[in-house]
């Protein structure tokens, strides 16, 4: 009996400890957000290939692949300590690790400076023009947009495009290890692109970003303003996509797709000005966004010339 009961004990323990291993990882993980990674390898992926010219060095492409998602991962642990105290305002961000304090400053601090190192270290073995740009998107995103514009301006949602254009750059560079043509109009087609997502998100979630006095451009120009952005941006969007088909980076099926979902985009952005729910509208406007720049992503890298 005492044999019994001293086996079960040590079985409880070995459970309890999983799950007590097992909420940890899960509260390292939650604090890189993991969705926003995620996204973002889409078009690292995309700017790669593209850059590749259907020669693929997969052995860099895994390292690339990984560095930069440890630099983002970084980014957004850093983004999570600086805005504990407004995510805990909003719905979509309330139960965040950081808004509980059920891990330390110091902690995760530690942990985004250790993911930022080991990113650093795998994107300079691709080469040095590429490590110095996931440098400069972690800059833009932890101290020029999180610290000094996105709770101070209008213009967050513009810095923060900088920062969010700069992961298919770094798939880019790792392969030509150079900025040309190909490079500045990947840059463009994310930093557009990212204004009427980001807007669609604020139109959407504008109670929570009312609630944490966020100055985007719905909160503080109101919805109208934000629907004519939008539409402005969309039809730039357009014009810039199709530039990697005539500046010869990318080819026909390329071009037809990215007319098409371009297309797709503007209509849906016109619908908005006749919207009776704007939030429903906003909904659809951020998940075509989502489809439309994975699309390109994938066009990019079976369709270059």
């Amino acid at each position: 009996m005492f044999f019994i009961k001293n086996i079960l004990k040590t079985l409880s323990n070995k459970i309890i400890w999983k799950l007590r291993a097992n909420k940890l990882i899960k509260k390292y993980i939650s604090i890189t957000k993991p969705g926003i990674i995620f996204g973002n390898i889409v078009t690292v992926a995309g700017g790669f290939f593209l850059a590749s010219n259907n020669y693929t060095d997969w052995l860099l492409f895994a390292t690339t692949l990984l560095g930069i998602a440890l630099v983002i991962a970084s980014g957004c642990v850093f983004n999570n300590i600086i805005d504990r105290d407004i995510d805990r305002l909003m719905e979509r961000t309330k139960n965040r690790v950081m808004v509980h304090g059920l891990l330390s400053k110091k902690v995760a601090f530690f942990y985004g400076v250790v993911l930022m190192l080991i990113g650093s270290a795998l994107l300079y073995r691709a080469n040095a023009l590429t490590l110095e740009i996931a440098l400069i998107g972690l800059f833009f995103y932890v101290i020029v947009y999180t610290l000094a514009f996105k709770r101070n301006s209008v213009y967050g949602t513009l810095v923060g495009s900088v920062s969010g254009a700069i992961p298919p750059l770094v798939g880019y560079c790792a392969v030509r290890n150079s900025i040309d043509a190909g490079a500045v109009i990947l840059f463009l087609i994310l930093t557009i692109w990212q204004m009427p997502h980001s807007y669609a998100i604020a139109i959407f979630r504008f109670k929570d970003y009312k609630a944490a006095n966020i100055p985007v451009l719905p909160i503080k120009k109101g919805a109208m303003r934000a629907k004519i952005s939008i539409l402005i941006h969309t039809i730039l969007f357009l014009l810039v996509s199709t530039q990697l088909y005539f500046w010869n980076y990318a080819g026909i099926y390329y071009l037809a797709a990215s007319i098409i979902v371009s297309i797709w985009w503007i209509i849906l952005a016109i619908k908005g000005f006749s919207a009776k729910n704007d939030e429903v509208w906003a909904k659809k406007l951020f998940g075509a966004s989502i489809v439309i720049i994975m699309v390109l992503s994938f066009m990019m890298a079976i369709n270059t010339i």
